[in-house]
């Protein structure tokens, strides 16, 4: 890493426990043992620690260049409009100044409790309609008001700015931009009208099995808001499913008998999956080369960048762009 690049990031990738467990202190005015345990993250800098009294906290440092301090305080701020609501979430401490983000060096952080608890990836039908109930309110609390300096999932602006920056981007083989190019343009002007009449909320964003744990006793718990958007309710409901629409009916009616307790959902919307899981795709490409180019360093994908995997990519795309049709033809009650 150059000079330079360390002044860009405050030191980002030299954080070691002096510098985070002094900085806890100061701001939380407490003070902390020596535990000092790094967490994995993709994205983030993220440290297990200890208060002298055993309280165990979880420090995250924000990768710098990646969310502005008023994008981190949207998450904060709906965060904590969830647990005032009683919904089971887990809630940024205030620190001294009465804030819940802190900055040092061009660094952003935040401290929070440390939450245990087991992720699945298979629920009983029960646990199913949990799940469904903690949408509900979560959604119906996100519709209560928007989230201004967040992305709003939609093809001509979320996915249109991720390829924009996909073909400006080192990370691509400059042979196969045409290609990714019109590929992405032909889906987004497909999709486009679908989401003319849907509503957009504060949603998740990132709602699969891994941001959902569960702690003995307790409700279930949706975790890592990093990923918070504006966008369709539905975006939050399929990425849990096990398999296509046509394939988890049992699993997608327990979810949604379990969030119509709380909060009515738009059935029409489900349409939407294949075009959404079409832009997952592409703001998977995007988020990878955001990772590269921000470091030089981390790669999500060992041979991310290379021709194969760009084309493999490409070829997805377009078997998706398949799929989108298929899922656009009616069939029973499911649209």
């Amino acid at each position: 890493m150059t000079v330079q690049q360390k002044d860009i990031t405050g030191g980002f990738h030299d954080l070691g426990p002096d510098r985070v467990l002094n900085l806890v202190e100061k701001e939380l005015g407490l003070n902390c043992n020596n535990l000092f345990r790094p967490l994995n993250s993709y994205i983030n800098r993220v440290f297990e620690i200890e208060t002298a009294e055993g309280a165990r906290m979880v420090v995250k440092f924000y990768r710098p260049g990646r969310w502005s301090k008023k994008t981190i305080l949207d998450e904060h701020t709906f965060l904590r409009q969830l647990a005032e609501q009683e919904i089971p979430v887990i809630v940024p401490l205030l620190f001294q100044t009465g804030e819940t983000l802190a900055e040092s060096d061009k660094l952003l952080f935040a401290v929070f409790p440390k939450c245990g608890g087991r992720s699945s990836d298979e629920f009983t039908d029960d646990e199913w309609l949990q799940i469904g109930r903690l949408l509900g309110r979560v959604h119906k609390i996100g519709e209560a008001g928007k989230a201004k300096n967040r992305i709003t999932l939609r093809p001509r602006l979320s996915t249109l700015d991720q390829l924009n920056y996909l073909l400006g981007s080192a990370c691509v083989a400059e042979e196969l931009k045409p290609l990714l190019k019109s590929t992405v343009m032909r889906i987004i002007d497909k999709i486009e009208p679908l989401f003319l009449q849907s509503k957009s909320i504060r949603i998740h964003g990132d709602c699969h099995f891994s941001n959902i744990i569960h702690r003995p006793g307790e409700s279930f718990y949706l975790i890592d808001f990093d990923d918070m958007a504006m966008g369709p309710p539905v975006q939050d409901i399929w990425m849990l499913l096990p398999g296509a629409v046509d394939e988890a009916a049992v699993e997608l009616d327990l979810l949604l008998e379990g969030y119509e307790t709380f909060r009515p959902f738009d059935r029409r919307t489900l349409r939407l999956i294949e075009p959404l899981r079409a832009m997952r795709f592409i703001h998977y490409m995007a988020w990878c080369a955001h990772q590269v180019e921000a470091d030089g360093i981390t790669r999500a994908i060992d041979d991310f960048g290379t021709l194969d995997y760009w084309q493999r990519e490409i070829d997805e795309l377009v078997d998706q762009e398949e799929r989108i049709a298929e899922s656009q033809i009616p069939s029973g009650n499911v649209l």
